[in-house]
């Protein structure tokens, strides 16, 4: 029998979480990011079960090509834009749309005799420092490239926030003021919102939001979990125990004796590790699901596998399920106890690890009551 440790991807919930995305934002059109293999969740399932969206936005290339190859037509966002005349070339010919964020990237431009033309988005730099041109520049920048050969019109134009998540913080107000200044007077389409924008800052929805971790069911918020947002986990990371062991008072379990069993105890031993993507530094205490029920971490977790706690679930046995996170277990409470966010436990799922897709049409207690509360 194969190991058994996987993720299941419900593409319903997928779905779900996009219409939640359309009610936030009605009035605006929604590029789904499906970068890093769309968040770790796998992106050509991902972009077929999000195909309602009105665009797609990736990290770069590579990744528009796997939708494309895939056989979907919308329209495709390269965020990082492209960064030499072969692949604009590719871009422009395989119906890509690119951010410009650099002169480089603005020359490749104006230089180019493209066979065909290409959509762009001129991105300004409001507050992030990371990517973008100074605000004062937005104006002549827009009417370069609109005169460019290559563009086909209208320049759109997009911002990013870097703070969004953080309710409290000026610094998102400030941010939307200075591109409100920088692009006024300018008459085409907008994109500020990322998804804590989408939740939190209705000013920022403009004509395109771009939804990212919202797709997956997880909230951006510290301390919030999908479900209170109205969302829906779309993965489920989940394997089985693979021995069950009896231990005395006083022995100490895993690498480095870390953890010591505080009485006559059993431990359960699951196929899963940092190997498979599981947190290294997952903390003695971290919870898991053992058919359903909640336990938690016993010692380090080491390449392949974790030790469990299975104190007061008597009757467990080897082959029995454990759930490291799903929607009855939030990756996000599991992102808090090792010190690090969903982002990347969820990019980290590692190639070993099995991926399936189901079509679950029901949304669970705990989110339906999530999506009123």
């Amino acid at each position: 029998m194969s190991r058994a440790t996987g993720a299941v991807i419900n593409l319903s919930a997928l779905r779900h979480n996009l219409q939640r995305v359309r009610e936030l934002a009605p009035q605006a059109r929604i590029m789904a990011v499906v970068k890093a293999n769309a968040y770790g969740h796998g992106i050509v399932p991902v972009a077929r079960a999000l195909s309602a969206a009105d665009a797609f936005a990736v990290a770069c290339l590579e990744e528009a090509l796997e939708i494309r190859h895939a056989g979907l037509a919308h329209p495709i966002v390269l965020l990082e834009g492209v960064f030499s005349a072969v692949e604009l070339e590719e871009a422009a010919h395989n119906g890509c749309e690119v951010v410009v964020h650099d002169a480089g990237q603005l020359a490749l431009l104006e230089g180019s005799r493209l066979q065909h033309t290409l959509s762009v988005w001129l991105k300004v730099n409001s507050g992030m420092h990371r990517l973008g041109f100074p605000p004062s520049q937005t104006r002549g920048l827009w009417e370069r490239l609109g005169k460019a050969r290559a563009v086909r019109s209208p320049v759109r134009l997009m911002t990013h926030l870097a703070c969004a998540d953080e309710t409290a913080n000026p610094r998102t107000r400030l941010q939307l003021e200075i591109f409100a200044a920088a692009t006024a007077g300018i008459h085409t389409e907008r994109s500020i919102a990322n998804s804590a924008g989408i939740l939190a800052w209705p000013d920022s929805h403009a004509d395109w939001v771009r939804p990212g971790i919202l797709l997956y069911g997880v909230s951006p918020f510290t301390g919030r979990c999908g479900a209170q947002e109205g969302l829906v986990p779309a993965m489920t990371m989940s394997t089985t125990l693979i021995s069950v062991q009896q231990v005395s008072k006083g022995e100490a379990v895993g690498y480095g004796g870390a953890w010591v069993a505080p009485e006559d105890m059993y431990i359960g031993i699951a196929a899963i590790g940092y190997g498979d993507g599981y947190p290294r530094h997952a903390p003695n205490g971290t919870p898991v699901l053992v058919n359903g029920l909640r336990a938690s971490l016993a010692g380090r977790v080491s390449m392949d596998m974790i030790a469990v706690d299975l104190r007061g679930l008597p009757h467990t046995q080897v082959g029995d399920s454990v759930v490291l996170w799903g929607p009855e277990l939030p990756v996000e409470e599991i992102a808090r106890a090792a010190g690090t966010i969903p982002y990347e436990l969820l990019c980290g799922v590692t190639q070993r690890v099995k991926f399936g897709v189901v079509e679950e049409n029901t949304i669970s207690a705990r989110s339906a009551a999530g999506a009123h509360g």
